[in-house]
């Protein structure tokens, strides 16, 4: 059984490509330790079925999953019934 993980935070850049914005995410431990990870490894945890990540806005939970556009793999939102990709941008800054 996958591991589930809330992913609260996200580090972005200035790119204009929304398949390139996001560069990390991260969350907080049971523990109450913050963890972070590059999109490169939260693509290769969900590839493995090690993880499950999952994003949570006003009370509604929304899978993640990986996605590839061009070559390059990048993480969304599962679509709900709003849109796809509506959610991850709008995290705050992963802390530290």
């Amino acid at each position: 059984m996958a591991k589930r993980a809330r992913i609260r935070y996200a580090n972005k850049t200035d790119r204009k490509n929304p398949h390139e914005r996001i560069t990390h995410v991260g969350g907080v431990n049971p523990d109450g330790k913050p963890w972070k990870r590059s999109i490169d490894q939260v693509v290769k945890d969900i590839e493995s079925g090690e993880w499950e990540f999952y994003v949570e806005e006003n009370g509604r939970r929304v899978g993640v999953v990986w996605a590839t556009h061009n070559g390059h793999k990048y993480i969304k939102t599962t679509a709900d019934d709003v849109q796809p990709d509506n959610v991850l941008p709008l995290l705050a800054e992963c802390p530290g």
